[in-house]
């Protein structure tokens, strides 16, 4: 488990982050979102031990940042994919990670089946003996994920994990990413691929120098958007909106044609009510859907809001 209690990071007059208070349960995918400048490297990489607070503390695996014992153990049960890869360009992809699997105390044997592990996964084991400076943006970050899995961590902190991939290998890491989590592992992304912190997030935090928002990545809309319904009629019916208005569950009605927008309360208990009365009028109904709010959605109106404070 990950807690991060009233986590802070200062720069001269410059506050990165201020007051991060959150929990990451164990096996969980959770999703650091936000612009840029809002703090999300600037957390990861104080809880990799890279630097250090300003103020707070955090705990991984019961082990907390601010302890040097408990810093080298963070070190060994955690994995790094920094935002820049960082490899040794005129070694092999081989050699980069040998070297680094020799820094984390791997024997002989169980380096070389993890680096043939790794690199097939994300085919690049007929690149092995290659240079790494000769690989293009994608395979070099291949690499670079490569390295931050190779001594089975039990935490992954990844900083845009398919920066610079095409649609294929991004699929191949998420997939990944998701493959890691049912293993066990504990994965932080920091992202700004919101279709991809949608599809493989099990919770998100929205920062913006501090935290917004957090939760599933389902429900953040709840609570911020009002709950709408479209109904669609077989024919417009002008007086129905009128009479919809008075339903006490029903907020608002916007009318467009046969189709019908309902601002509504608990629409859950009150659609059963809803599809009654719209029967004992007479209305032909063809279709009632709720709308629906992407991440997107909630990642704008968040960050707009958080900017008007």
């Amino acid at each position: 488990m990950i807690i991060c209690n009233a986590l802070t990071r200062r720069y001269d007059d410059i506050t990165a982050i201020s007051d991060l208070t959150l929990t990451i349960e164990d096996q969980e995918v959770f999703g650091l979102l936000g612009p840029n400048g809002a703090g999300k490297t600037t957390t990861m990489r104080m809880l990799a031990c890279l630097i250090s607070p300003t103020a707070g503390d955090a705990t991984i695996g019961g082990h907390s940042i601010l302890d040097r014992q408990g810093q080298q153990e963070i070190r060994r049960i955690t994995g790094l994919l920094p935002e820049a890869p960082g490899l040794y360009d005129t070694l092999s992809a081989h050699a980069n990670l040998d070297f680094y699997g020799k820094l984390y105390g791997m024997p002989s044997s169980l380096r070389e089946r993890s680096i043939k592990e790794v690199l097939e996964k994300f085919d690049l084991w007929d690149r092995r003996d290659d240079a790494v400076g000769t690989f293009s943006k994608g395979m070099r970050q291949k690499v670079a994920i490569a390295r931050a899995i190779l001594h089975d961590p039990t935490y992954l902190f990844l900083d845009e994990p398919t920066a610079g991939l095409d649609p294929k290998a991004s699929k191949t890491v998420r997939d990944y990413i998701v493959s890691l989590r049912e293993e066990g592992k504990t994965i932080v992304i920091n992202t700004h691929n919101l279709g991809e912190a949608e599809r493989i997030c099990d919770r998100v935090a929205l920062i913006n120098g501090r935290m917004i928002q957090v939760g599933p990545p389902e429900n953040l809309a709840k609570g911020l958007f009002a709950r709408t319904l479209t109904v669609t009629l077989t024919e417009e019916d002008p007086s129905l909106a009128e009479r919809l208005g008075t339903l006490p569950f029903v907020a608002s009605v916007e009318a467009s044609g046969a189709r019908l927008k309902l601002a509504v309360t608990d629409p859950e208990r009150t659609n059963p009510q809803l599809v009654r009365w719209l029967v004992e009028q007479g209305a032909q109904v063809q279709f009632i859907e709720e709308e629906e709010y992407s991440l997107e959605d909630v990642y704008l109106a968040l960050i707009e809001e958080s900017g008007r404070r």
